[in-house]
């Protein structure tokens, strides 16, 4: 595989007004063919979000049945949420973890960055495995408690399909740590 190509030089940027909730950039850009353009993407807010892996034991992943406004129904997905102030992904995964499932974990392994459409949003999401489990809760900002649903990673599969199983980055996110446990071998 060849090396990815230069980075396009940034001769500016610049921050658009849209009058809402997001935040955007205008970035003139000049590649290395000479080309020139002008992106917008989401300017960066906050620190990011955490979206956690929780294992209940070897071959079991918790997942949670939560409220999800965008399409107006249940959605079955993992733990998540952002990082608070002076918080880095450890500490905001095992507090959203007491929060959303009341587990903590008393060992939490940060494996990668998932971002949601790179070529727009800056936003990135921290995935992190959760292990070793004990009961703990802590008051979230969750409406409602959270149904938590053992799932085991062998039927993984049977997400892939399901209408009430459709966001991308806990779809992602299952699927790299079943085979991030793999490689690894018994825990």
């Amino acid at each position: 595989m060849k090396p990815p190509p230069q980075l396009p030089t940034i001769h500016s940027i610049d921050e658009l007004d849209y009058g809402g909730r997001f935040q955007v950039e205008q970035l003139e850009l000049e590649f290395s063919n000479g080309a020139r353009r002008r992106f917008e993407r989401s300017k960066p807010r906050g620190r990011g979000a955490v979206i956690v892996a929780a294992m209940q034991d070897a071959e079991t992943l918790l997942l949670v049945r939560e409220y999800a406004a965008g399409p107006h129904r249940y959605e079955l997905g993992l733990v998540k949420g952002r990082i608070d102030p002076g918080e880095d992904a450890e500490t905001a995964a095992n507090r959203e973890l007491k929060e959303e499932a009341g587990f903590g974990a008393r060992r939490l392994t940060v494996l990668r960055e998932l971002t949601l459409a790179p070529t727009y949003f800056t936003h990135s999401t921290t995935l992190v495995l959760a292990e070793d489990l004990y009961p703990e809760r802590l008051e979230g900002d969750e409406p409602e408690p959270l149904e938590v649903i053992p799932w085991p990673l062998a039927r993984l599969h049977e997400l892939m399909l399901r209408p009430d199983c459709s966001e991308g980055r806990s779809l992602a996110a299952m699927f790299i740590v079943r085979e991030y446990l793999q490689r690894r071998g018994a825990p």
